[in-house]
């Protein structure tokens, strides 16, 4: 059996979650289709966290190297407009002429501006202050690896006396739901339009899902 182990990130991990981030985009799968830009897409999903918090990163480890990560933000007001503070940033560096990042930023506009309202970054409640995002690669999964990441990190927020955290998926993401609601998470709200994300058949638009969990001590 080859052995697999959880572990806080180091700075060398940088790298492979940059990787898995854009292999597993699209619920579990590569968004490479959608996206194309590996790396504006890692920026805009991993730059904060492995740049600003890594102490808040958990790695999952197998022989062949990393399988998947948790990255997380104790206190999610710290991230808030981080998001449009990235994609200035990735304007400002030429991004604008990465395959498929214009398109998409587009796309994100106009729907925007359907919706009349500009997307969530994250949760704005006090009862779920914290937030994170998981991803295994294929081979990670089935083998425990992501219930014991989202034991790291709830360990850790308890010790720090966070009451609460939650997270975005996809609401056609079911089986990542099903994990989620399996590791003690509930729905929180409906599901609202994601601004630039499309179904792969037909093209549909996707819809984010917050989910909730209380950090009793």
């Amino acid at each position: 059996m080859t052995a697999l182990g959880i572990r806080a990130y180091r700075p060398t991990d940088r790298d492979a979650i940059r990787r898995i981030a854009f292999e597993t985009g699209y619920m579990g799968e590569s968004i490479a289709w959608l996206w194309r830009d590996r790396e504006s897409f890692a920026d805009l999903i991993t730059r904060y966290y492995t740049d600003e918090e890594p102490e808040s990163i958990f790695v999952a480890e197998g022989a062949g190297g990393v399988l998947g990560y948790l990255t997380g933000c104790v206190e999610s007001a710290r991230v808030r407009g981080a998001a449009l503070r990235e994609i200035r940033r990735l304007i400002a560096r030429g991004a604008l002429f990465a395959p498929g990042f214009a398109a998409f930023l587009g796309r994100s506009l106009l729907d925007t501006l359907r919706d009349r309202a500009a997307p969530e970054e994250a949760l704005a409640d006090p009862r779920w202050p914290a937030h994170l995002h998981i991803d295994l690669l294929a081979e990670g999964r089935g083998r425990g690896l992501g219930r014991r990441l989202m034991e790291q990190w709830l360990a850790r927020l308890r010790s720090l006396g966070i009451p609460g955290v939650h997270l975005g998926t996809f609401a056609e993401n079911q089986a990542g739901i099903r994990f989620f609601e399996a590791v003690g998470f509930v729905r929180h709200g409906a599901p609202r339009p994601a601004p630039g994300f499309r179904t792969r058949e037909g093209r549909r638009r996707m819809h984010v899902q917050w989910m909730v969990r209380s950090c009793p001590s």
